[in-house]
């Protein structure tokens, strides 16, 4: 008989969590305007809201905590963070944050001004943010098969590269302060980005004297789908690819509550000094002096065993094959998700496993709600809610594809935690023609409204 496959770490404590009724649950979600991030964490019985900061760290990172350094200048724990930072990704100069949006407010402060466009791959949320915040504009550029989830294509975060030609050539190079590629692409699914692609966008990107910045949050997940898709890599380590992927960049921005496996941290990285001195400046005005930024020494020291423990084979199977494991019994259900399943999340697609509820009651959110009060488990909305308003005429974004994401922390649950969502999910996609309706805002705010939205149920 061939061995089963099982995780390459054991249990060494853990934390009761509330099994809650559906009567509860329905007066806490009415309480919270329908909004999944109003909820209390006791509220809910298996948390997949995000797998940002929700892991469980290691005995050596735990270890490392406790030989944190927390001098205000010098801290050994920044060269600690350093080291690995260029060991791995090869950058020079390293500025310590608190997560990863600061990182790109840091490095956006520098670098995006009023009337920019700054293209990519399906921007995150934080980064159309700061850019539009700052009156700039972000343009998608992703490949179109990454928006079909009826397609197979080994790499949906790929870059058109008739696309981002098409934008290099339409504007001014004075008016495009960097590409950005988000590795593995978030709001198309937890798509990877291939090797090639990343050669061929900074070949581009050399042509036009234009810096490829690589959004980090999720690289390790990224090597690994080269590792295992892309032809040339079977044989190449995680942190072989990583070094190579990072090769094609000028830069990074890293939210290390993914991929860095702590809790809270994130980092900016470039090899340009000129770059370095001007982030310094905000750096020390938004965060902290240079040698901590937003981080304690502590954090700096698990961050520095993280990102090491991160770029091992053993720890990324693991950590796929539980988001796989989820995604299969979806697909197996007949439950429309995006695919190929991506690393971090599944993405469910929402028009489709609620068809009547129409796109203007926020369709994906509708299917989250719903998700909760079956089960008690929370995902969040990757559609209209978090596409938020044109700056401009201030109407709805309705993007092409309208996901429920179900992101799994690293380490955290057992596959019966994912059994109950599998089921949960299977129990609203049986009676989903009854599911009619969704809601309406009653208040929002101006940016990245979906973090803080209130709504009300249409009956």
């Amino acid at each position: 008989m061939k061995l089963p496959f099982a995780e390459n770490y054991r249990i060494k404590m853990v934390e009761p969590i509330y099994r809650s009724t559906r009567e509860e649950r329905e007066n806490w979600i009415r309480q919270a305007d329908y909004n999944l991030f109003n909820l209390r964490s006791n509220q809910v019985y298996i948390d997949l809201l995000t797998d940002s900061g929700t892991g469980a760290m290691s005995d050596r990172q735990w270890a490392a905590v406790m030989t944190g350094d927390e001098s205000y200048a010098g801290s050994s724990s920044f060269f600690n963070l350093k080291d690995r930072v260029k060991q791995l990704f090869g950058f020079d100069y390293l500025l310590p944050v608190h997560q990863g949006r600061a990182a790109e407010n840091v490095l956006f402060s520098v670098l995006v001004k009023e009337g920019n466009v700054v293209p990519g791959n399906s921007h995150f949320d934080t980064t159309k943010g700061h850019i539009e915040f700052r009156k700039a504009q972000a343009i998608d550029c992703t490949i179109d098969e990454a928006f079909d989830t009826t397609v197979y294509h080994p790499f949906k975060g790929n870059i058109d590269l008739n696309k981002l030609q098409l934008v290099l050539e339409s504007y001014p190079k004075e008016q495009i302060p960097m590409i950005i590629v988000t590795v593995t692409c978030n709001s198309s699914g937890g798509q990877p980005v291939s090797m090639n692609n990343l050669r061929q966008v900074k070949q581009l990107a050399d042509t036009y004297g234009i810096p490829v910045v690589f959004d980090s949050a999720r690289f390790a997940e990224n090597a690994w789908f080269i590792q295992q898709r892309e032809e040339g890599y079977a044989d190449k380590s995680i942190k072989e690819i990583v070094a190579e992927m990072y090769s094609y960049a000028d830069g990074m921005t890293m939210s290390s509550k993914k991929d860095g496996i702590v809790n809270i941290g994130g980092l900016l990285a470039m090899r340009s000094k000129e770059w370095f001195d001007q982030a310094s400046v905000y750096n020390i005005m938004y965060e902290g002096f240079l040698t901590y930024g937003g981080m304690s020494g502590r954090d700096m020291n698990a961050l520095a065993v993280g990102l090491d423990e991160a770029t091992e084979a053993d720890y990324l199977e693991a950590r796929i094959s539980q988001v796989h494991y989820l995604g299969n019994q979806l697909i197996e259900a007949g439950i429309p998700v995006q695919q190929p399943l991506g690393g971090h999340a599944v993405f469910v697609e929402a028009r489709r496993f609620l068809p009547a509820v129409p796109r203007e009651e926020y369709v994906a959110q509708t299917l989250a709600v719903e998700l909760y009060l079956e089960a008690g488990v929370r995902g969040v909305e990757v559609g209209t809610l978090l596409a938020d308003r044109d700056p401009v005429t201030h109407e709805n974004r309705y993007p092409s594809t309208e996901y429920l994401r179900l992101a799994i922390p690293r380490r955290t649950y057992t596959n019966n935690h994912i059994d109950v969502v599998a089921a949960g999910l299977i129990n609203l996609y049986e009676r989903r023609d009854q599911i009619t309706h969704g809601f309406t805002i009653e208040h929002e705010a101006p940016i990245m409204r979906h973090f803080t939205v209130g709504l009300k149920k249409i009956d």
